[in-house]
């Protein structure tokens, strides 16, 4: 009997367990749920397109005229685009003011002729990766003048880096590069029937004044030399395409000219 009254104590106590085992909430394991998120940095450069925005003034006494096109990168606020933005805008707001205030600031009241007038355009003539370089011309006239004038300017960004390159950035330091770039301009300019040995042999030299124009291109640097710079007034601007293949060897591994020397 004794034995009976334990048995059922001990099968009363397993319920009371089954019971308040079932009474307990059971939590159920935690899935485990992977979000693949995969951050895609998009190259500023595709970020933004290159625009242009027109100005023109005119002005009476003196006649004169001045137009321009001045490109500016739009799509994107990042400061690097901003920086490219002013510079452009530096360039174009100094010829401008320099036609002011040293041409028109000469021009008498009566125009001889039509009047003064100067214009700016630019040209994008590479922009690969991060690289973005452009050339201005700008023409001019004055009121009396024998004739127009025309001169370049060039600009040349590293968008990614958020500033303007110079010709020195591209080859080491302790390189002479600008006497290897000369060496072949002026081989390539003696071969042109421009008047190149009649006194302005100076104008290829190699000078950082000599080269300050130039470009980034798919072939190679294109070094610009303006009126009267390299050849007479006649013969008009001149400009040499030094091929990679030159600079080789004295290219800085790690200027935006190293993606086309490989």
């Amino acid at each position: 009997m004794k034995r009976v009254i334990q048995n059922r104590q001990i099968v009363f106590l397993i319920l009371v367990f089954i019971l308040l085992h079932a009474c307990i909430p059971v939590e159920a394991p935690p899935t485990a749920t992977v979000q693949a998120a995969v951050e895609t940095t998009i190259p500023l450069s595709q970020q933004v397109a290159l625009s242009s925005i027109s100005f023109r003034e005119q002005g009476q006494a003196p006649i004169y005229t001045i137009t321009a096109q001045t490109p500016k990168l739009t799509g994107s606020d990042d400061p690097r685009a901003q920086a490219f933005n002013r510079g452009v805008e530096a360039i174009l707001s100094q010829e401008i003011k320099y036609f002011r205030e040293n041409v028109l600031a000469q021009m008498p009241v009566q125009s001889f002729t039509v009047g003064s007038s100067f214009d700016a355009q630019s040209t994008l003539i590479l922009q690969q990766g991060n690289i973005w370089s452009l050339k201005f011309i700008f023409s001019g006239y004055a009121d009396g003048a024998a004739h127009p004038y025309q001169y370049s300017m060039t600009f040349n960004f590293d968008l990614e880096g958020g500033e303007e390159l110079s010709l020195g950035d591209l080859f080491p330091p302790d390189s002479d590069f600008l006497t290897v770039i000369s060496r072949y301009c002026i081989a390539e300019l003696s071969k042109r029937d421009i008047g190149f040995y009649g006194g302005f042999q100076q104008g290829a030299e190699p000078s950082m004044e000599n080269y300050r124009n130039w470009n980034i291109t798919a072939d190679g640097l294109l070094i610009t030399f303006d009126e009267y710079q390299v050849a007479p007034y006649a013969a008009g601007p001149q400009t040499v395409t030094v091929p990679y293949g030159e600079l080789t060897s004295l290219i800085n591994s790690k200027s935006p000219l190293a993606l086309f020397s490989r």
